[in-house]
């Protein structure tokens, strides 16, 4: 598979790692969007939000029980952001399920 984010996972892309379990692996944004800007990904490849059911939805919820952890642990105390784009039209760049947690900065609606 020809997958940025499986690479990445597997360690034959070098990657600024926040967090690592059984289920999820977590790093910091390349080009981030914000003084805070990490991406969050299930270890399994599930290609966007459209292809969650029944059968993987689990790793979602622990997802964001990850981004709660990660945001008390960078400090993001008065607030954050979680996004997901799904799809070309939405910004969807890689092909796999990812969460980008935000912070450290005042965001506008929808965009900024």
């Amino acid at each position: 598979m020809d997958c940025l984010f499986c690479k990445i996972i597997n360690g034959e892309i070098p990657s600024n790692k926040v967090y690592e379990d059984e289920l999820v692996y977590a790093f910091r944004d390349i080009e981030p969007q914000a003084p805070t800007h990490i991406l969050i990904i299930p270890k399994q490849h599930i290609k966007s939000a459209a292809e969650i059911d029944e059968s993987n939805s689990a790793v979602v919820a622990h997802i964001f029980e990850v981004a709660a952890k990660i945001a008390k642990q960078e400090g993001l105390d008065d607030g954050f952001r979680i996004v997901n784009n799904c799809g070309d039209i939405a910004g969807q760049t890689v092909k796999h399920l990812h969460f980008h947690l935000m912070g450290g900065r005042e965001f506008g609606w929808p965009a900024g």
